[in-house]
Parts: structure tokens; C-alpha cells; sequence
């Protein structure tokens, strides 16, 4: 017993450092995640209701609408919403002192992708080109691409569109003090965000699709 007590006085208390707003924008972040999940899961038990429900009648009618369903969300349909948009372009104070003229580098662009996800973003697209899951952003021969297409005409213009007009407002008031949107500064670009908008049109994903490690399923009896 004496051991057990020396050893309960002898560790440090450990407590949590952050301040209050800190704690409270985590709680926030959590409980607006918790929400989401919970959708998800309502949205998950009310097709599973449907084909339980229909499975004579309408059980083709059902799989028809999961497809698109489906297409939607792998970026495979054009998509409408509220949103925001946001346009990359050159410092171009810098340029009249005699800088290079910037390139945006994919590290800079996935970084505000991910932070646009982070915050609200339900569908994205730069350039006109459908961001999706599979999207790959990489330097090829000095040129930044995304999905093969180079990115070489500024303004480069990155369309947003979130769940409702609200979350637009929100994604508009976290963007205009990015810490990612704040780093293209240092490569000589500037991110102009507009306020949101109540309808934006982001085309649907117009590449090919490949898919790994997956294969039909053969029927029984069939040979391989």
C-alpha cells in the first residue's frame, strides 16, 4: 500500500492544456461528425426498410435508384448546389518587381483540398475537373495536373458545393482565414474566395474509373 501511494504521488497529474475555445470548437467538430454518422446510418437503414419491404413488387425499381445513388456519390453525375467558389491567381505585385511567375504545386492544392473536405465540401472541382476519390495530383515534367489535365491558365477556379447554403457560409468564413489558402502566398499566389452562392454546377467525372482487386462473381457450376 505504502508503494501504491508513493507511486500515485510521485506521477504528475496530467492535464489537458487547451483553452476553452479550443475545447469548445473540438466538441463542436465531434458533435458535427456524430450528426453526420448518425444520417448516414438513418439513410443506411431506410433502403435497407425499402428492399425488405419491396422485395417482389419493386425490387428493381430500388436497385435502379441505389445505382444512381451510387454514380452520385462516386462523382459520376453532374451535380447542382450552394456552394462557394475559389480562384488561384499571381501576386501580381511580385510580378512587376521582377519575380518568376508562379506555378501551384500539388502539395498546395491537395492541402486545400483536404482542408475543404475537412470543413463541409460535398463535391469539388478544379478547372472544370470533377475531384473525386481516385483523383490523383502529381508534377509531371514541371507541370502540375490533376487527372492528366495540365493546370497552366490562371485564374485557376475551384467550384465548392456543401449540404445546404448554411454550411457554405460556414466553409466561406473558415476559408477567408485558411492556414492552406495563407501558404500560397509564400510560392506568389493569392486564393480569392467569394461569398457563397445558392447554385453551382460541378461536371460530373469525365475519366475512366479502374478498379483494383475486384473481380465478377462467377455463378455456381460456371467454369473459370
Amino acid at each position: 500500500m505504502v508503494a501504491i501511494q508513493f507511486q500515485t504521488v510521485k506521477e504528475p497529474v496530467v492535464r489537458d492544456t487547451r483553452d476553452i475555445l479550443k475545447l469548445r470548437e473540438d466538441l463542436k467538430k465531434a458533435q458535427e461528425l456524430q450528426t453526420t454518422l448518425l444520417q448516414e446510418i438513418r439513410s443506411v437503414d431506410e433502403k435497407i426498410y425499402q428492399y425488405e419491404s419491396n422485395l417482389i413488387g419493386n425490387k428493381e425499381q430500388i436497385l435502379l435508384e441505389t445505382l444512381e445513388e451510387l454514380k452520385e456519390e462516386a462523382g459520376l453525375t453532374e451535380v447542382k448546389g450552394p456552394g462557394i467558389v475559389l480562384k488561384i491567381e499571381p501576386v501580381y505585385e511580385q510580378l512587376l518587381l521582377g519575380h518568376d511567375a508562379p506555378t501551384v504545386t500539388p502539395y498546395l492544392l491537395s492541402r486545400l483540398i483536404n482542408e475543404l473536405n475537412m470543413y463541409g465540401a460535398k463535391s469539388i472541382s478544379i478547372a472544370d475537373q470533377r475531384v473525386i476519390h481516385t483523383t490523383v495530383i502529381r508534377e509531371i515534367q514541371g507541370e502540375t495536373k490533376i487527372d492528366g489535365f495540365p493546370l497552366r491558365k490562371f485564374p485557376i477556379e475551384i467550384k465548392v458545393i456543401t449540404e445546404n447554403l448554411q454550411v457554405a457560409e460556414k466553409l466561406y468564413n473558415r476559408m477567408n482565414i485558411s492556414e492552406a489558402a495563407e501558404a500560397f502566398f509564400i510560392d506568389n499566389l493569392r486564393v480569392n474566395v467569394s461569398p457563397p452562392v445558392k447554385s453551382l454546377t460541378i461536371p460530373p467525372y469525365e475519366n475512366s474509373i479502374h478498379v483494383k482487386n475486384l473481380k465478377p462473381v462467377k455463378e455456381e457450376g460456371e467454369s473459370t
